[in-house]
C-alpha cells in the first residue's frame, strides 16, 4: 500500500516505516513544517519517498496517518478527496493532553470517519476522545543492540529543549540530581544549561549529537535518568532500556508502566531519584543487572514486531 504522513516525529516514524508498504512523505523547497521529508539524521528504508503536494493529487494512496490537526485540510488539498470519507484515515495522538487536565477534549473527539490511535494507554485514558473509536498501539523501538558498557560513572539525559520547556522536561529538578551524579545531557538546543541551571560545567555537560551516535554515547554513560514531569513516553526512555541502560525515572505518566521492578527506580520524590543516581554510581554491577533486565523487558514489551504487527492489524481494519 502506499501511505501518507508527514514527518513530524523522527523516532516513532523511524519504527512505523520498517513496515512493508511504501510511505510516501511530502517535501516542500523550503523543508519547513508540512514538507520535512525524508530524515537526514535517521536511517530510513528506501520504501520512504518524498512526494511534493504537487504531484499527491495524481498519487495513489491507500491510507492517511494524520499527526496534527491541520493535516486534515492539507491531505484534502493536495489529494483532492477528503481523509476519512474518500480515503481511510487514522489520526496518531503522539501527545499527553495540556492545559486544564484532566478536561482535555481531543481536537478529533465525536468523529465517525477516523480512527484516534494513541501511543500510550496513559494519553487513551487521559484524552477526552468523546465517540470517535480510540485504540492504543504501544511503541516500538529499532533495536539498538544491548550495547551498555556504563564505563562513565555518570547519568545520560536526553531531553530537548530543556531551558525553554522548564518544569515539563523536570529542568527545575536537575541542580539536585546533579550533586548525586554528574549529567550529561543529549538533546537539541541544551547548549547554555549549566550555566543557567547555576552549575558547574562539569556537572552538566550539553551535546547535541546525530541520532547515529547518540546510542553509543548513551551506553557508554552508568545510567539513564528521566525527570521528565509530563510526556507522553519519552522514547529515548525506552531506547536506554534497549540499550541495557538501568533507569532511574519519574513516576509520572506512562513510565510506571514501561519500567517494572528489578530495572531502575521510580519515584515522585526527587530525592529517591538522587539516592538511586549515587547508588547506580557507585555500584557498577548492580547497573548493569538491572540494565539487563530493563533490556529484556523493553524487547518484550516494546518490539519492533509487536507494533508492526499491531500496526498491519489496524491497518486492516480501518480499509475493510
Amino acid at each position: 500500500m502506499n501511505i501518507l504522513l508527514w514527518h513530524v516525529h523522527g523516532s516513532w516514524t523511524t519504527a512505523f516505516v520498517q513496515g512493508p508498504h511504501t510511505y510516501l512523505v511530502p517535501v516542500t523547497p523550503d523543508r519547513g513544517p508540512d514538507g520535512l521529508g525524508r530524515a537526514r539524521t535517521f536511517d530510513w528504508p528506501a520504501s520512504v519517498r518524498e512526494v511534493t503536494p504537487a504531484a499527491l493529487a495524481d498519487t495513489p494512496v491507500d491510507l492517511v496517518v494524520l499527526q496534527r490537526p491541520h493535516e486534515a485540510e492539507l491531505a484534502e488539498r493536495h489529494l483532492g478527496r477528503r481523509p476519512g470519507r474518500d480515503v481511510p484515515a487514522v489520526y496518531l495522538e503522539h501527545n499527553a493532553p495540556d492545559g486544564a487536565v484532566p478536561r482535555t477534549r481531543h481536537p478529533y473527539a465525536d468523529r465517525d470517519d477516523v480512527t484516534l490511535v494513541h501511543v500510550t494507554h496513559f494519553n487513551r485514558l487521559f484524552w477526552d476522545n468523546g465517540s470517535t473509536r480510540a485504540e492504543v498501539i504501544e511503541h516500538g523501538i529499532v533495536d539498538p543492540g544491548h550495547l551498555y558498557t556504563g564505563a562513565l560513572p555518570r547519568a545520560a539525559v536526553v531531553v530537548n529543549e530543556p531551558i525553554r520547556r522548564g518544569r515539563h522536561t523536570g529542568t527545575d529538578l536537575l541542580p539536585e540530581l546533579a550533586r548525586a551524579a554528574p549529567l550529561d545531557v543529549f538533546g537539541m538546543r541544551t547548549e547554555g544549561l549549566a550555566a543557567h541551571l547555576g552549575l558547574p560545567a562539569e556537572r552538566c555537560r550539553s551535546y547535541e549529537l546525530p541520532q547515529r551516535d547518540l546510542h553509543a554515547a548513551m551506553a557508554r554513560r552508568r545510567l539513564y535518568l528521566h525527570p521528565v514531569r509530563w510526556t507522553s513516553l519519552g522514547l529515548s526512555l525506552l531506547e536506554a532500556m534497549h540499550l541495557g541502560m538501568p533507569v532511574v525515572a519519574l513516576a509520572t505518566t506512562e513510565a510506571v508502566e514501561a519500567v517494572p521492578s528489578g530495572t531502575g527506580v521510580l519515584s515522585t520524590r526527587p530525592e529517591v531519584l538522587a539516592r538511586a543516581a549515587r547508588h547506580y554510581l557507585h555500584e557498577p554491577e548492580a547497573a548493569a543487572e538491572d540494565g539487563a533486565r530493563a533490556r529484556q523487558a523493553a524487547l518484550e514489551r516494546y518490539g519492533l514486531k509487536r507494533f508492526l504487527d499491531d500496526w498491519e492489524r489496524l491497518i486492516a481494519e480501518v480499509r475493510s
